[in-house]
C-alpha cells in the first residue's frame, strides 16, 4: 500500500488545466500504482475539499537518446488523475494572480 504524503507527486499547471480550474477540475500528477480511492482520500485530506470524481490516465515514457554514444535510454511512465469537485470548492494552489 501507498502512503498518502507520495501519492500527489506535483500539479500539472497548463493552459488546459489552468482553464479547467475554473469549472472545479483540478490535474495532478500521482503515483503510478494510486488507484482512485487513494488518490480520492489524499486529496479531500490534504485540501479539505469533497471530491466528486476522477479520471485517472497512465502516459508511457517515452525513449530518448543520452550520452556521447546516443544510447537509448526510457522515461518512466507516469499517471495523471483528473478531479473534479464539489460546486463551489477551491484548491488555492491552481489559482493565478493578475501580473503587470
Amino acid at each position: 500500500m501507498i502512503q498518502q504524503s507520495l501519492v500527489l507527486k506535483k500539479p500539472v499547471i497548463t493552459e488546459k488545466s489552468i482553464n479547467d480550474a475554473a469549472r472545479g477540475v483540478y490535474t495532478f500528477e500521482v503515483d503510478v500504482k494510486a488507484d482512485k480511492n487513494i488518490i480520492r482520500k489524499t486529496i479531500n485530506e490534504m485540501f479539505n475539499v469533497h471530491v466528486t470524481k476522477i479520471t485517472t490516465v497512465r502516459i508511457k515514457g517515452k525513449k530518448r537518446s543520452a550520452g556521447k554514444k546516443r544510447i537509448a535510454v526510457f522515461q518512466p511512465d507516469r499517471k495523471k488523475a483528473r478531479v473534479r469537485l464539489k460546486s463551489g470548492e477551491k484548491i488555492s494552489l491552481f489559482e493565478v494572480g493578475q501580473t503587470k
